[in-house]
């Protein structure tokens, strides 16, 4: 596709982060001209995760300032502005709605064309973003609310070969973080206390590593490390730091033994319908875990396929991944008008029938 010069604006409200964006295309590829997110940790942090009532009344009261100064950080104003991509699923629904609300009436007010993004396509066609990968392409979207692998074979055909059936890996590095003490989000504490732990002292289940299938379930491996805190407790009336660093430990590697062994799966099946450049890329917060992307990286390099993670920046929830999918679209003359409605789940491959459960960041597509 030949990118002519455009503007695109990102809005990202999906969670628990505001956000916004000014991504410039050109003939040499993509700038992220300006990336302002605001966290709202220090909302939740009290509560040991997100409260949806909290984040959409955040959302709502910051989107405006956030955008100003996306803006204001790229050095444009909206009459510079191509398009306007907006997050419009899935996710907190009143998230969602706070973000496409905005956008819509931004939409209309400036009269820029209005692009409703599928966040999942927006860590999907990240390695688009960073590096000009051609389809199609594997890829591991692993975050707090989603996991699945997906050949993406255009910015609008993605092929789905599994995903969790119940908690995603970023929803149970949560739990298990809170189970054990630690702050949030969970997947960076436990990261944190594993470096000191023993990975052997504890035999934690891997999930589902029985079916020869692509499909993951977290919830059963939560369980177990609930019931060993809960011996300990009852023995020693208490952790030790020693105990929660090896919990740590133990259930950061069956995490990792697990989505390792998985993705052996995935690019087995993936190599059997491309040839030429193949690439496997991972997105989503959990791509931020070292251990797990040094695996990943090997068994690429054994199987003779290019690896893929993307800056950590861009990893977790941000707008220049939406801005990006938003420019996809623009390019192809794929717009939305205000009839677009927000959506709490939204399946990115829509021929396979969506996999069951849902989690506290998001359904499972």
């Amino acid at each position: 596709m030949d990118f002519n010069k455009a503007l695109i604006l990102g809005i990202e409200s999906s969670c628990d982060d505001t956000a916004a964006s000014v991504l410039e295309i050109n003939s040499k590829g993509s700038e992220i001209r300006s990336a302002i997110v605001h966290n709202q940790f220090n909302l939740h942090k009290e509560y040991g995760g997100v409260v949806p009532e909290i984040a959409a009344r955040a959302h709502a009261e910051l989107i405006d300032v956030v955008v100003e100064k996306a803006l204001k950080s790229a050095k444009v104003v909206m009459a510079d502005i191509s398009a306007i991509g907006v997050t419009a699923g899935p996710g907190l629904i009143g998230g969602v709605l706070s973000g496409l609300m905005f956008a819509k009436g931004l939409s209309v007010s400036t009269n820029k064309p209005l692009i409703g993004v599928n966040h999942l396509a927006g860590h999907a066609l990240t390695p688009r973003l960073t590096n000009k990968v051609a389809f199609p392409y594997l890829v591991l979207l692993v975050s707090g609310g989603h996991c699945q692998f997906l050949i993406v074979h255009s910015y609008k055909k993605y092929e789905r070969l599994g995903g969790t059936i119940d908690d995603a890996p970023g929803e149970a590095f949560d739990k298990a973080a809170r189970l054990l003490g630690l702050q949030q989000p969970g997947g960076p504490s436990i990261e944190e206390a594993a470096i000191k732990g023993d990975v052997s002292r504890f035999d934690l289940p891997r999930p589902l590593l029985d079916r020869e299938d692509c499909n993951f379930s977290f919830s059963g491996l939560k369980t177990a490390l609930m019931r060993k805190r809960n011996e300990l407790t009852e023995k020693q009336g208490g952790l030790f730091e020693k105990d929660v660093c090896d919990l740590s430990a133990s259930f950061q590697q069956a995490m990792h033994d697990v989505i390792i062994e998985k993705s052996v799966r995935a690019i087995d099946l993936y190599l059997k319908f491309t040839n030429g450049n193949q690439t496997f890329a991972i997105a989503g917060g959990v791509a931020a875990n070292k251990k797990i992307r040094h695996s990943l990286k090997k068994i690429c390099e054994t199987k003779k396929v290019d690896f893929l993670a993307p800056p950590l920046e861009l990893c977790t929830d941000n707008a220049a991944i939406i801005a990006y999918a938003a420019a996809e679209r623009f390019f192809h003359g794929d717009y939305d008008d205000t009839t677009i409605s927000a959506r709490p789940r939204w399946p990115l491959d829509n021929q396979k029938p969506a996999i069951l459960g849902s989690g506290k960041k998001g359904s499972k597509a």
